[in-house]
């Protein structure tokens, strides 16, 4: 048990569009740490990225439709949509820990392509100041074998912790789940439907009602 500690588990991205990788890593962590909020922060204009080809509202409403039969309660949250400009990661984990005060457990969860870039990120240090951080693997990765930033392995390799550890808490640890099988990559999903293909084994399939219906990604 948290000892009454809340737990607040976070998952951000484009969600151009939504896909099952997403839902596996929010599933994997959300059985792993029993938190007791799942946080969905759809991105608004992330830095690193391109033009996204759904609009904001829309990847809102698949991430919605995709998380909602997760045993867990889930919130999205509009913040990085709303913000104007750019949006980083350590302004939204700080206005996170703001809302929910110090004591809090915030963990931040990541897939194994962000964690690949972390090092590249606006003050990733001190992303450890706010929350957690919890990486997804993937088959044959690792945080030795020449798959991350070694800056970013040896803050992981220090930080490491239990699940119990991060329930009980605030920030500032770290976990990789070894055993996260899940590798989908939402740029050929979108070129897949832009052939016509409708990938339903990649999406859940309420996103892929909505994707129908919206005739979104079509050339």
């Amino acid at each position: 048990m948290n000892q009454g500690r809340r737990c607040i588990a976070v998952l951000g991205g484009s969600f151009d569009p939504v896909h099952n990788g997403h839902v596996a890593l929010a599933g994997y962590f959300a059985k792993l740490l029993i938190p007791d909020e799942l946080r969905i922060l759809p991105a608004g204009s992330p830095w690193q990225k391109g033009k996204l080809r759904a609009a904001p509202e829309q990847r809102a409403e698949m991430a919605r439709r995709a998380f909602e039969r997760l045993p867990v309660p889930v919130r999205l949250d509009m913040q990085e949509i709303l913000r104007d400009g750019a949006t980083y990661t350590i302004d939204t984990l700080r206005a996170l820990r703001a809302e929910t005060g110090p004591d809090a457990s915030i963990a931040f969860l990541i897939g194994a392509d962000q964690l690949q870039q972390l090092h590249t990120w606006k003050e990733w240090r001190q992303l450890f100041d706010y929350a957690h951080l919890c990486a997804a693997s993937r088959p044959g990765f690792a945080l030795d074998a020449g798959h991350v930033n070694a800056e970013t392995a040896r803050e992981f390799a220090r930080r490491t912790a239990t699940p119990e550890q991060l329930r009980t808490t605030p920030h500032g640890l770290a976990y990789l789940a070894q055993n996260l099988a899940v590798d989908i990559s939402a740029t050929a999903i979108r070129a897949a439907l832009a052939r016509g293909e409708l990938p339903g084994s990649l999406i859940p399939p309420a996103v892929l009602d909505y994707i129908k219906s919206h005739h979104l990604y079509e050339t």
